[in-house]
């Protein structure tokens, strides 16, 4: 049999191949596999220099193999915990804000999450057709790398909006998050010490990391490819909302009017999509998604910056600051770890 690994990467650039259920099969048993949050219960498995657990590695094989992306797309690309979610929020209100009035939004009776879908977390678990149901412009998201986005996408002129976090603050609320959701598929889970997932982090074993690997790559593709990926920090929108709201309003080809700026509906925008706001909304503080999976509550925290000064030891920090040297000596990006 041809190896399907080798079958994926000779794929035309229209990916019109499909793997059998049994070449995926054999795939995954061919890939690098490690224990995760201190226990042999839960596995990451290592495909294309990322770690997932298995059942998104099947789901980014077959997304890979199927989706074909048109070149109205608009892509929210982040690791989990760096502030997916609100950038969910501004990007549908903006896309949306001629469709319906402020005080009516999608956004006051749905988590962010149902109106902006993730590929290989919700709909190629849910069901792959319902990508092709969606209307232009098509708001989507993943948390992919860049090199292992779909090859129609990196093919195509739809953008790309990368949001990133400090990694100290994200893995704080990942930390909390993943425990949560752990706690809720398995009552007997017993966490980890937040020191072990700290030294996982440090040693790549995070899901859809090594972190450093992830950010750089969209960093990089930002600055060689400006018109299609715009690379934002969560720690920036929350210090000038307005200037980046109207930035990604730009860069997707929505631009504010002067009128709709003068009326005040950039900060109605920012007013709806704040965090204490979607937060307090009742949606978001009973039911689930993702197949019942994520409580919705569980998406709001504390959406803080500097809250990792309250669980990283002194010995963390130095690890953690030495770590970011090794990672980004070469490099222009740099990261605020304070308000």
């Amino acid at each position: 049999m041809t190896n399907p690994l080798t079958k994926m990467n000779q794929n035309s650039k229209e990916m019109e191949i499909k793997l059998s259920e049994e070449e995926v099969d054999e795939l995954i048993k061919s890939l690098p596999k490690t224990h995760w949050l201190g226990t042999n219960e839960y596995e990451i498995i290592k495909y294309q220099g990322f770690w997932c657990e298995e059942s998104v590695i099947r789901n980014t094989i077959m997304c890979q193999s199927t989706f074909i992306a048109r070149d109205t797309d608009i892509f929210i690309t982040s690791l989990p915990k760096t502030g997916t979610t609100w950038l969910k929020s501004l990007l549908y209100a903006v896309v949306n804000r001629n469709n319906t009035p402020i005080t009516q939004s999608p956004l006051l009776d749905h988590n962010p999450h149902e109106l902006v879908r993730g590929l290989e977390i919700d709909i190629f678990t849910s069901g792959p057709d319902q990508v092709h149901q969606l209307s232009d412009p098509r708001l989507l998201s993943t948390h992919l790398p860049y090199a292992s986005l779909p090859q129609s996408l990196l093919s195509s002129k739809a953008k790309i909006l990368h949001i990133t976090r400090n990694p100290s603050d994200m893995l704080v609320s990942q930390y909390h998050f993943t425990m949560t959701m752990k706690q809720k598929l398995n009552k007997d889970f017993k966490p980890p010490q937040f020191e072990h997932y700290f030294n996982e982090f440090c040693e790549g074993k995070c899901v859809f990391g090594p972190y450093f690997d992830n950010v750089l790559e969209y960093w990089n593709t930002s600055i060689d490819q400006p018109e299609t990926v715009l690379f934002l920090k969560y720690e920036q929108l929350k210090t000038n909302p307005t200037l980046h709201l109207k930035k990604l309003a730009e860069f997707i080809g929505m631009p504010f009017s002067t009128q709709e700026e003068t009326d005040g509906l950039v900060d109605d925008i920012i007013e709806l999509c704040s965090f204490k706001n979607i937060k307090d909304l009742e949606v978001n503080k009973s039911g689930a998604i993702f197949n019942n999976v994520i409580d919705n509550k569980s998406f709001f925290r504390k959406g803080e910056v500097g809250d990792w000064t309250n669980h990283f030891t002194p010995l963390m920090v130095e690890k953690m600051d030495q770590l970011m040297q090794d990672c980004l000596k070469d490099t222009s990006l740099s990261f605020d770890f304070l308000p």
